[in-house]
């Protein structure tokens, strides 16, 4: 989630942690020039060069038991929230509506856009990931619904997303960077009206439309999505093209003043929020503790934000929902920088580093006090052993109490990995260990019922048949024949079902 002003997707891995003397050198090489953040420029190629691109990133280490719980979607929660936002936006625009032509307008159109163009924002962004949620169809329409109001593509921002999680505040590499260096103050106050960021997503959207997609989205959004982002954009320019012909034909704004402008008089919300973020912190670092920060703050700007201010978190583990982030910071917070406690002590920091960075774009904070003890996440059940002869038609990899109901294992036979799940007490299933899009181990994942999430991307796979089920995953994943015999379970790891080729690999729908 980001007000980036360049475009508009933190990954999680398991064995690798940058030291903090690394990542300060590779941040403050630099130099005093402007730096070049377009996708398909220098500093993207220098970025794959240097090895920050779809990098390994730190991660604190979690029991799988308690992941399990803390990765659980409630589509209770989530619609109670929703239809709480929804009927607050209805509100204030019944009241905006009838309070035309007396000044109350003034504070009930705020209250609105506020909601519209801001509070917008974590819903699209929790339901953009999949996590809100449980209904895969529900995160689906909310996120939709969030886009268009936020002048956001669907499929472009999703891809977009992506790449944010996968090489967050990686210049060159990351599409949503909301302070580029130098930073420029009158670029950041212009945008809290969207004056800037907006007209250029309009201008984007409709080049789009007429089927002209720039270098940078063609940089993350794979070729055969291509076609979809062109007919979400005509759809998008439609709507609003309709509004504004609703307008002209009436000679009154006020058609446009409840669709289309909330989303750049409203927007002031998202960037005071989305500003705490990463602002200020390190570029070109591999541990989120450096670029992103946690705020605590109040239960109703918690409610606004969907507890986003727990962003440093949301980093570290995407596929925890929103309302699990508190429980989820007080799990993990001994192994992170002290949060900010306040968005006054936040905008102090940020606007500190901004004037510095502003004069030096070089500059950077003090590095954080970081826990010398924290290791990197082990967070999956792990089974390590080595089979007579992997080929053979039965290979018996252990007993069948091994997991748990519900649970995934990973398990490395012979120098292979693979993830071992029991969706239910009288099914097993088996399956390549690593995920075919971010190559991140399954069994960090999350496993509902027979779908297994990628830790990662949320990405999502069925156990029985490897179908992708969810973006950003295309490729199918292998599968292996497994079975209860006694005690025990046997495998056919030599009877591995081959992903088709590339021109018959399913595109997921969602």
């Amino acid at each position: 989630m980001n007000a980036s002003p360049t475009t508009t997707g933190s990954t999680t891995s398991t064995s690798t942690t940058t030291s903090t003397s690394t990542a300060t050198s590779t941040a403050t090489s630099i130099g005093s020039a402007p730096r070049d953040y377009a996708l398909t420029g220098a500093a993207s190629r220098r970025a794959v060069q240097d090895g920050l691109a779809d990098a390994q990133w730190y991660r604190p280490a979690v029991s799988p038991e308690r992941m399990q719980v803390l990765m659980a979607r409630s589509n209770g929660r989530a619609a109670f929230h929703t239809v709480l936002w929804l009927a607050l936006l209805a509100g204030s625009g019944a009241l905006a509506f009838q309070s035309r032509g007396h000044w109350w307008a003034i504070p009930a159109f705020a209250a609105y856009g506020a909601l519209y163009g801001g509070a917008a924002d974590p819903r699209w962004h929790e339901c953009g990931h999949g996590t809100a949620f449980k209904s895969r169809w529900a995160n689906d329409v909310v996120y939709t619904v969030a886009s268009f109001m936020l002048l956001r593509e669907p499929t472009m921002w999703r891809w977009s997303h992506v790449r944010h999680h996968s090489d967050t505040i990686i210049v060159g590499r990351d599409p949503e960077i909301s302070f580029p260096r130098p930073f420029k103050v009158r670029v950041v106050l212009a945008n809290y009206l969207h004056l800037l960021n907006g007209p250029a997503m309009l201008r984007r959207m409709v080049r789009h439309a007429f089927g002209s997609i720039d270098d940078d989205a063609r940089d993350f959004v794979p070729e055969d999505e291509l076609p979809r982002v062109v007919w979400e954009a005509r759809i998008f320019v439609a709507v609003l093209a309709c509004v504004i012909a609703w307008s002209v034909l009436i000679g009154s704004i006020v058609p446009l003043l409840f669709i289309g402008l909330p989303s750049f008089y409203g927007v002031w919300l998202l960037w005071f929020f989305a500003v705490t973020q990463h602002g200020g912190l390190r570029e070109d670092v591999l541990d989120h503790r450096l670029n992103t920060r946690t705020v605590y703050i109040n239960p109703v700007f918690r409610f606004l934000y969907l507890n986003m201010n727990y962003h440093l978190e949301h980093h570290l583990f995407p596929s925890v929902p929103y309302h699990h982030l508190p429980q989820l910071h007080a799990e993990i917070k001994h192994h992170l920088p002290p949060p900010k406690t306040s968005m006054f002590t936040a905008y102090r920091e940020i606007v500190f580093a901004l004037r510095r960075q502003h004069k030096d774009p070089t500059w950077e904070l003090p590095l954080p006090v970081l826990p010398a003890d924290a290791p990197t996440a082990v967070l999956s059940s792990k089974v390590t052993r080595d089979v007579e002869d992997p080929e053979a038609d039965a290979v018996d990899i252990g007993a069948a109490d091994m997991i748990e109901t519900g649970r995934i294992v990973r398990l490395d036979l012979n120098g292979r990995t693979y993830a071992l799940c029991r969706p239910t007490a009288d099914l097993y299933a088996l399956t390549d260990g690593l995920c075919t899009h971010g190559q991140t181990h399954l069994a960090e994942g999350f496993l509902d019922g027979c779908t297994i999430e990628c830790p990662k991307h949320n990405g999502r796979f069925d156990v029985r048949t490897g179908e992708p089920l969810r973006k950003p995953v295309r490729i199918p994943l292998a599968t292996y024949e497994i079975e209860r015999v006694g005690g025990r379970l046997v495998a056919r790891l030599d009877g591995r079902r081959v992903p088709p080729p590339p021109a018959l690999r399913t595109t997921p729908s969602r």
